[in-house]
């Protein structure tokens, strides 16, 4: 598997420092809203990462911060008449909803800064004791002129990163693109805790550091977030890291593209900001999660519900061709001739081709893309062969189909097709419908229709027999 590596700026083969174990950090939310579409991008990419590296047989240890300690959530617990802490409690609750929902599995560690006080309090002293830190009348910073290789990840140099410096407290430091480690309370009442520089919370940039060690360790194998992090949270990260640590702190930065709405960038004051919460009013789950990998993770990517409705259409002929395959299954006697089953050749498909060409677009890069147009390949032939199929290859065709798409994650959570479970009561009222019809008691056809309709069961009736579809 070769990635495109931030750092390096060229595809290297992925060989993680444990053979069979990688260590992933993923940047996670600020925790003062219901997260936005651009949010999900990188949440449901580096998810479909984890769940690919852990089918080629990894163990993975993926960590997901949440900020639930900065500015806009002393803001808006301020003028919601909250504390702090329910205001980020409350939305760390409402990403898990909206993350489940898109299929988004819980990190194995999600650490927070407020519960990570005493790691990030023990990280600055090591770098103030090595003199990359100074403080400031109870501001602590970073001595950015001190590492040398400042700049290694955003690839600018010194000048260019001073003009773009985001000044966070203040004129007081040595530079301007020194950043914050640890800042006083503006307030008396603002949330602070005791530290050796007197009361404070800790920068943005330091949590991500101190959480990255105390669960993965001084070095780790990927660190992942959208290409807005390069520079300053990013870069950030490395200075202080490694120079705490003397150690390189990740040995593979991925980068996601941004994304655009109707071609436009993203933002309040435009009035086209959407939270995922917004969206999936309007659309299913699965849907967005499907748009998201219909295109290469650094690609940039435009986002409109036109392009949702197309992202519906094409998960729909894949969930279609699943169903078709269970109908026929269901309704094919055995195949009575000898024959191995990964290569039949009903209708000319040879199924482990497919496979290979799929697992070949994930290892270039991690190509989702191309991925799922190999789906869509086999889905075509699979149309076109099916009817004349064998049972053993229908079977075969439906596993190979729902172990590619499962390695994406791209149907919906916790059923193949999201069609319910068929029991027995549901099948003997299919039973008694079917023999009403060919007793052609309308009437009570389509009374048992709308019985079964009423248990969230809904048919189709074809020349082949009764076709339970997704409701």
């Amino acid at each position: 598997m070769r990635l495109y590596n931030s750092l390096t700026r060229k595809k290297e083969e992925f060989i993680p420092l444990k053979a069979g174990e990688v260590r992933f950090y993923s940047c996670g939310l600020t925790v003062y809203n219901y997260f936005h579409i651009g949010n999900a991008r990188p949440f449901i990419i580096f998810d479909a990462l984890r769940s690919y590296l852990e089918y080629l047989g990894n163990k993975v240890m993926f960590v997901q911060n949440f900020t639930d300690v900065d500015d806009k959530i002393l803001i808006n617990a301020a003028e919601a008449g909250i504390t702090p802490k329910e205001l980020s409690e409350k939305y760390i609750e409402e990403y898990y909803k909206d993350a489940h929902a898109l299929g988004i599995r819980d990190a194995t560690f999600a650490p927070k800064a407020t519960e990570t006080i005493d790691d990030i309090i023990d990280f600055i002293k090591v770098l103030v004791d090595k003199g990359f830190a100074y403080n400031i009348d109870g501001n602590v910073y970073f001595r950015t002129k001190k590492f040398a290789e400042y700049g290694k990840l955003s690839h600018l140099p010194m000048d260019d990163l001073l003009i773009g410096a985001r000044i966070e407290v203040g004129d007081e430091k040595e530079q301007a693109v020194d950043f914050v480690l640890w800042k006083k309370p503006k307030s008396e009442d603002e949330i602070a805790w005791d530290s050796p520089w007197g009361k404070g919370r800790p920068g943005w940039h330091i949590e991500c550091s101190a959480m990255a060690k105390k669960y993965l360790g001084a070095t780790i194998d990927i660190h992942a977030g959208g290409q807005d992090l390069v520079f300053p949270h990013h870069e950030n990260e490395i200075a202080q890291s490694e120079a705490a640590n003397e150690a390189e702190f990740a040995r593979y930065w991925l980068h996601n593209g941004m994304i655009n709405i109707d071609n436009q960038k993203m933002g309040k004051s435009k009035g086209n900001f959407f939270t995922i919460r917004d969206i999936l009013q309007e659309v299913k789950p699965e849907v967005v999660r499907f748009f998201m990998l219909s295109a290469h993770y650094r690609s940039p990517i435009n986002f409109s519900y036109d392009l949702l409705k197309s992202a519906e259409n094409g998960l729909e002929r894949i969930k279609t061709c699943i169903e078709t395959l269970e109908f026929l299954i269901a309704n094919r006697p055995p195949l009575l001739r000898g024959g191995g089953i990964d290569e039949v050749d009903d209708g000319g498909v040879r199924f482990s081709e497919y496979k290979s060409r799929f697992l070949a677009t994930l290892d270039d890069d991690f190509n989702t893309a191309a991925a799922i147009s190999v789906i869509f390949d086999l889905v075509r032939d699979i149309n076109t062969m099916a009817s004349e199929a064998s049972k053993e290859t229908l079977q075969t065709a439906l596993d190979l189909i729902h172990e590619l798409c499962g390695i994406l994650r791209i149907l919906p959570v916790g059923a193949a097709t999201g069609r319910p479970q068929i029991d027995d009561e549901i099948q003997k009222l299919i039973n008694e419908r079917d023999l009403a019809r060919q007793n052609k008691d309308w009437a009570k056809s389509d009374e048992i229709r709308d019985l079964l309709a009423e248990k969230g069961i809904v048919i189709k009736d074809t020349p082949k027999g009764t076709q339970i579809i997704c409701n």
